[in-house]
């Protein structure tokens, strides 16, 4: 006779902890071997095949290739009416390598999804590990959602490592696009007088950028680089270029601050008669919707193996980042907590959280975060009302 749901629950969640427990090995090597290999984005060539190793290893299906994007792939077990996605991330930031951790995201979705396959047809689960590429330039989870990567998914997840656990950080919608403005050569000392400078329009557009910071909403952000300034001081710059980033709580106001922003890059044209072109890099950055019940579900989980959250008040609000898992959670039902490596002083983004990132403690962190995503699948699985209302939505 099939035990009562609860039963199952447990039974399933002590199967799920003991296939981490049998893979923590395996899956702490994985995190250090991508953290020792940092490839950018659409370039995560070696990440994405261990990652595909270990996985099909395990019995899961792995497609390559995925929405004909090289590093991407999907690697699916288990055959219930319930299907989870957990994505993976792998890819790395220029010079800083690993400064956000993604071997650690990496690693936790496959031991989540490995714990989950374990016991997924006995709680009525599919398990999908979606790899998904070039989050932090790129937006590789966009062109998978619009490549039809995530069809027949019922909800998706994935945990972040950060200084502090959170399970429902604020994270901005974002906008980042490419600038060039053209003027006209000429001898910079015997006849600047004959050129237009490039250089300039880009000073100009800095400048006023910087004087509309005092106009804009405290969860606004605007912040770029310069990759050209010109060839030789000698010669007026006939050729500029900056990349830059424009944040917003929502993708709505999103849309109004990068007007005002863009208005700036007009005014350096007008004032040095250059011309601009402006390119966007890639579809903007959704902000995210955390799940509040999926979220509620795994924040119980992380605590039941010793994950603490912390009251982080407008911290939060003031460590805001972005994520392409936002479109994602535009569209399913989607959570994206941070995990905790206990990394202060040094933050996401800096050489120092980099060296954070292979250490014990991450590696308590990808078991941690494997156990209590497979935990949370899991309850999606076997909570009525939940495993309804998801199964409902995507009918």
């Amino acid at each position: 006779m099939a035990g009562s749901p609860v039963t199952t629950q447990m039974d399933a969640k002590a199967g799920a902890r003991e296939r981490v427990d049998a893979e923590r090995q395996k899956l702490i090597d994985l995190s250090h071997r991508i953290h020792a290999h940092p490839e950018l984005g659409f370039e995560e060539e070696r990440a994405s095949n261990w990652v595909s190793e270990v996985l099909t290893d395990s019995g899961f299906a792995v497609q390559t290739g995925v929405g004909n994007l090289p590093t991407a792939f999907i690697a699916r077990a288990g055959s219930g009416p319930l299907h989870v996605a957990i994505c993976a991330e792998y890819d790395a930031l220029p010079a800083i390598g690993h400064a956000c951790g993604h071997n650690i995201i990496a690693a936790a979705a496959v031991g989540a999804a490995m714990a989950a396959a374990r016991v997924a047809d006995d709680v009525g689960l599919t398990v999908s590990v979606v790899g998904t590429p070039a989050e932090e330039n790129g937006g590789g989870k966009i062109l998978l959602l619009q490549r039809g990567a995530f069809a027949g998914v019922h909800a998706a997840m994935m945990v972040h490592p950060a200084p502090l656990d959170a399970v429902l950080p604020p994270m901005l919608a974002l906008s980042q696009f490419q600038v060039r403005y053209r003027g006209k050569a000429a001898h910079a000392s015997a006849f600047p007088e004959l050129g237009v400078n490039a250089l300039d329009a880009l000073t100009v557009a800095q400048t006023g950028i910087g004087l509309l910071r005092q106009h804009l909403s405290p969860t606004d952000r605007v912040h770029g680089i310069v990759t050209k300034g010109g060839d030789a001081p000698n010669v007026v710059p006939s050729d500029a270029c900056a990349l830059y980033i424009v944040r917003s709580r929502t993708l709505a106001e999103l849309d109004e601050v990068r007007g005002r922003v863009l208005k700036c890059f007009q005014a350096g044209a007008l004032a040095t008669g250059s011309t601009l072109e402006v390119t966007p890099d890639h579809d903007p950055y959704a902000e995210v919707l955390h799940d509040p019940e999926i979220a509620a579900a795994y924040r119980h989980n992380a605590e039941a193996v010793g994950r603490y959250f912390p009251e982080l008040g407008a911290l939060a609000e003031r460590a805001a980042g972005s994520t392409d898992m936002g479109n994602i959670s535009l569209v399913l039902p989607t959570i994206h907590p941070f995990i905790g490596i206990d990394s202060l002083p040094a933050v996401n983004h800096q050489p120092e959280f980099a060296a954070h990132c292979a250490t014990p403690i991450a590696d308590r962190a990808v078991i941690d975060g494997a156990v209590a995503m497979a935990w949370t699948a899991i309850d999606m699985a076997t909570h009525p009302k939940l495993r309804d209302r998801l199964l409902a939505r995507a009918s």
